[in-house]
């Protein structure tokens, strides 16, 4: 029978792989949009706003854009809603699945503050909302007039959270809640903004009333914000893969300037879709900033050994160290995961932990007791077998342990 831990991986491993299909849904149907409203030809007679011939898959598509509204309301109307939704619904769950049920590993940092659980979890859910009323605050007031202005004060915004977040949590889910603050942003544009104002004028049209322009030059406004976060926000969620991103000194900053990279990127393409070529300085800047980012990944210094080991475990990972067989487990984990995972790796071409688990203390070993149980106990995926053998003796030691802090725990 399964236990209790490896049905949770595969409930994460579901709920991600769902998270990863209905992105790309979303993804790909805004991208599609904006390169066809920036690619229209409008220099075309009669009551619509553009239209442009498309080849896919063997057909031909006519496609038209009334700016307002079409004269009457047609029979058949698509909705793109639901991609949406999905996404943040679907991310919520894995940052629910992770870094809250989880959140004595990847959601609170022991060394940045005192915090429980709780206090954490409390943090990471008002923080999301608080980022969509401060921008819909910046939408509503007279800076929604001056487009350019909003954003550069959005990018401040996501700035001081980056920042914020860096300060709270771990770097790894600091990254993370980043990209669920700007996808929550982009998601209510969507649900309390282009959804109402696309049935305002649906209803007006079935009424007989001539539709309001301002109410699609309102969501036109949200949607191009959507459309230049969306790179970033991609970014951010695979952060978590990446210790060179989240685990340094300056992944704030590196955040921060991945925003900067997702404007530079999605000018270029909507340049391209507009004009037919986009400006080549664009990819000057990208590359910069790119490299400028891998530049700071590596500047500043990390937590040495000896100041881990002075440190006082949390309450959990204090209970695992108690544990029954801790010590054959920590010897085990030692004697053949240590030479990678160490804040300073002896295997050759090694310079980084792998996924930035460190394992060299005993609260090391205690944090990241779930991992090793997964990895080397219940599957053979580490470490691995080009590197070198692993005991049966060793991986049993490190599940007896698991199964005696259960029972000390129950």
């Amino acid at each position: 029978m399964m236990d209790l831990a490896i049905l949770w991986s595969w409930a994460e491993f579901a709920v991600r792989w769902t998270h990863v299909i209905v992105a790309i849904a979303w993804i790909g149907s805004s991208f599609y949009f904006i390169a066809l409203d920036l690619g229209l030809n409008r220099d075309i007679p009669g009551p619509a706003d553009g239209e442009e011939w498309q080849v896919h898959g063997g057909g031909f598509y006519h496609i038209q854009k009334y700016m307002v509204a079409p004269a009457r309301m047609p029979e058949h109307l698509t909705w793109f809603k639901w991609e949406s939704y999905s996404t943040w619904l679907s991310g919520a769950a894995l940052l629910m699945i992770v870094y809250w049920a989880g959140g004595e590993i990847y959601l609170l940092d022991p060394t940045k503050n005192d915090l429980v659980l709780w206090q954490g979890i409390a943090i990471s859910a008002a923080s999301l909302a608080v980022g969509w009323v401060i921008y819909d605050a910046l939408c509503k007031s007279p800076l929604g007039e001056r487009p350019t202005t909003l954003m550069l004060l959005l990018f401040a915004v996501l700035v001081v959270m980056s920042w914020g977040y860096d300060q709270v949590f771990t770097g790894r889910a600091a990254l993370l809640h980043l990209g669920a603050f700007t996808a929550t942003i982009m998601t209510a544009n969507v649900f309390f903004i282009i959804m109402p104002n696309q049935r305002i004028v649906v209803a007006d049209l079935k009424a007989g009333r001539t539709p309001d322009a301002k109410y699609g030059k309102i969501a036109k406004l949200r949607s191009t914000h959507n459309n230049y976060l969306t790179l970033p926000v991609i970014f951010l969620m695979l952060s978590n893969h990446y210790p060179l991103a989240f685990a340094t000194e300056w992944n704030w900053l590196i955040a921060s300037l991945v925003f900067l990279m997702g404007v530079t990127i999605r000018h270029y393409f909507n340049t391209l879709h507009a004009m037919g070529r986009g400006p080549h300085w664009t990819w000057g800047a990208t590359v910069i900033l790119f490299l400028l980012i891998a530049w700071l990944s590596t500047a500043g210094t990390g937590e040495t050994v000896d100041e881990a080991e002075a440190r006082t475990p949390g309450r959990e990972e204090a209970r695992l160290i108690a544990a029954a067989g801790f010590d054959e487990a920590y010897d085990a984990v030692i004697g053949n995961c240590s030479m990678c995972h160490a804040r300073e790796p002896v295997w050759d071409g090694m310079h980084w932990p792998p996924k930035g688990v460190v394992l060299e203390t005993e609260t090391d070993v205690a944090r990241h007791a779930t991992q090793i149980y997964l990895q080397a106990a219940r599957s053979h995926a580490m470490p691995p077998p080009n590197a070198l053998q692993m005991e049966p003796e060793a991986r049993a030691a490190i599940a007896a342990w698991i199964r005696a802090s259960r029972q000390s725990g129950s």
